[in-house]
């Protein structure tokens, strides 16, 4: 088992300028009302909660057609000023609130946002992987959830942390398994992430 140099991800961007995750190209769209409920944000249903899902596959759809988000997506996409979330007591959410109710739920939320933003800025669609043991599954750009299966299984860890040689092990064996590619993204202090593929080798 080896890791290799830091890997490049592609940026996402192409003549017509860059790719918002958001949608294929930064347009400026209608903002979307969202709710926040417990750990995810409900959408108000519209067209353009629909396509943010249709087109991009941000949230699932839930009861009565409307679109939930993780508090992941939903602070994405408040900082690309794509919704504007509200509590219930009908406060507004900027990014700042959202990510702090984030690391009230999750200790690592923002070293795990940092990684989600920095790939879904490049093009790419991020969904959950706890059914594989992982923190993320990443689609290779072109490519939704259903038209075929992920490349990348992907672990957010900050610079300063610590991971075993049998967590290390582990986490491949789970990318090995389900024939995915290991990605470890190294988040520092700036919030910049270092991508680091991880394979095993035979001597």
């Amino acid at each position: 088992m080896a890791a290799q140099a830091a890997v490049t991800i592609p940026s996402g961007v192409g003549q017509d300028g860059p790719d918002d995750g958001a949608g294929e190209r930064v347009k400026r769209k209608d903002i979307v009302i969202g709710k926040l409920t417990g750990e995810r944000v409900i959408l108000r249903s519209s067209d353009a909660a629909r396509d943010l899902y249709a087109q991009s596959r941000f949230g699932t759809v839930v009861a009565g057609g409307k679109v939930q988000l993780s508090l992941l997506e939903a602070t994405y996409l408040e900082e690309k000023e794509r919704i504007t979330g509200f509590d219930a007591r009908g406060r507004k959410l900027d990014t700042e609130r959202l990510v702090a109710v984030g690391k009230r739920a999750e200790k690592a939320f923002y070293t795990k946002y940092c990684v989600f933003k920095d790939l879904r800025t490049r093009g790419y669609i991020v969904k959950t992987a706890l059914k594989f043991g992982a923190d993320f599954r990443v689609y290779d750009r072109g490519v939704k959830p259903g038209d075929d299966h992920a490349r990348w299984i992907v672990y957010p860890v900050h610079e300063s942390g610590h991971m075993t040689w049998y967590d290390f092990s582990a986490k491949n064996r789970v990318a090995h398994s389900t024939k995915k590619h290991l990605l470890i993204g190294v988040v520092d202090d700036e919030g910049d992430v270092t991508y680091y593929e991880i394979k095993w080798m035979r001597p």
